[in-house]
């Protein structure tokens, strides 16, 4: 959201940034350590202060929920005393309660989001699959996918050595580097093949049975360096629901910095790989096998997909179109009235 505000206050709208939570909890909660409940429950009554005071905003922008895990009577108050609100989300939200293991949570959180969406005067959904969710009670959605800053991102410059081991690549955090694991008997096999580095960016320690990655601590002033290592870039999920909401951020960081990609064919990874052009789409152990074999032996079939991919988030991921989209449903809930069926 922040690399939208110079857009936005270049029209003229001022931002206030409300997080619910302070950075050092945030930096363990993403680093795999356990939170401190009592440092989370803290953050509360800052929150519902900043939404009693909400009178001051022309609009307010929500992502996620206001209060996790506690009905939406934050939402309501908004809606109550006519403030509009634009909903933004990139995640399958809802799953975390119509699919939670407790019936307790499904009974009363069942349906938070849904009522919270349906309020909204505008939303931003990150994928086709939110997409189809907010607009069973919302007329006003937009498709807003995850965008990058393309003069950050730039792209690799390709060299032909062919005496450098292949480099397959993974970015993201220690909470979902478990998914990583599932391209990784397609990438012992072609080990057994061809010299091949490992490489992740964030994930936390972890290795596999004596095969261990090359693991890099992630910041957002060394990301982009870190990925120009890459050779290819991967992004290997199982096809379950919360999955078919996930945004495919990996898969536009890596094509933004001019690489090929391997994922899987679940969510929006369907949306933005087109198979053979920008990369490849695998499911099974043997077409990753194929798909990273084709990308090792094969430099200029790397640096054209590469190039492709490059295009592709030109023209569809750029903070200017992310940015545009925001800016329009801000001008659109400031101006108009609720937007339900």
């Amino acid at each position: 959201m922040i690399q939208y505000f110079p857009l936005l206050e270049s029209q003229g709208i001022t931002c206030t940034l409300s997080p619910l939570f302070e950075s050092d909890y945030l930096k363990r909660k993403f680093a795999g350590r356990a939170g401190n409940i009592g440092e989370a429950l803290h953050s509360f009554p800052r929150r519902i202060l900043a939404i009693l005071q909400a009178s001051r905003w022309d609009a307010v922008v929500i992502q996620y929920d206001l209060l996790p895990y506690l009905p939406e009577f934050l939402e309501l108050s908004l809606r109550v005393r006519r403030i509009p609100y634009i909903y933004d989300y990139d995640d399958a939200i809802f799953h975390y309660y119509d699919l939670h293991r407790s019936s307790i949570v499904r009974f009363l959180l069942g349906n938070k989001i849904r009522n919270v969406i349906k309020g909204a005067h505008a939303v931003l959904a990150g994928s086709p699959y939110l997409v189809d969710y907010a607009r069973a009670v919302n007329r006003n959605v937009e498709w807003s996918p995850t965008c990058v800053d393309i003069a950050r991102f730039r792209p690799r410059v390709w060299d032909n050595s062919s005496n450098k081991p292949f480099t397959i690549g993974w970015i993201g955090a220690p909470s979902s580097v478990h998914l990583a694991a599932e391209a990784i008997p397609a990438i012992r096999e072609l080990a057994r093949r061809i010299p091949v580095r490992l490489v992740y960016v964030g994930s936390g320690p972890v290795s596999y049975d004596g095969f261990h990655p090359e693991i890099r601590d992630w910041s957002e002033a060394t990301e982009v360096e870190e990925m120009l290592q890459f050779d290819v870039g991967i992004m290997p999920m199982p096809d379950e629901p919360w999955m078919r909401g996930k945004c495919a951020f990996k898969l536009i960081q890596y094509m933004a910095c001019g690489l090929p990609v391997v994922a899987s064919p679940v969510g929006m990874n369907l949306n933005v790989v087109t198979a053979g052009d920008n990369g490849f789409l695998a499911s099974l152990p043997s077409q990753w096998v194929e798909a990273l074999e084709t990308l090792a032996s094969d430099v200029a079939l790397r640096r054209k997909m590469g190039a492709k991919g490059r295009l592709r988030v030109e023209r569809d991921f750029t903070s200017a179109i992310g940015g545009a989209k925001l800016l329009d449903a801000v001008k659109m809930a400031i101006g108009r009235q609720s937007n339900t069926p």
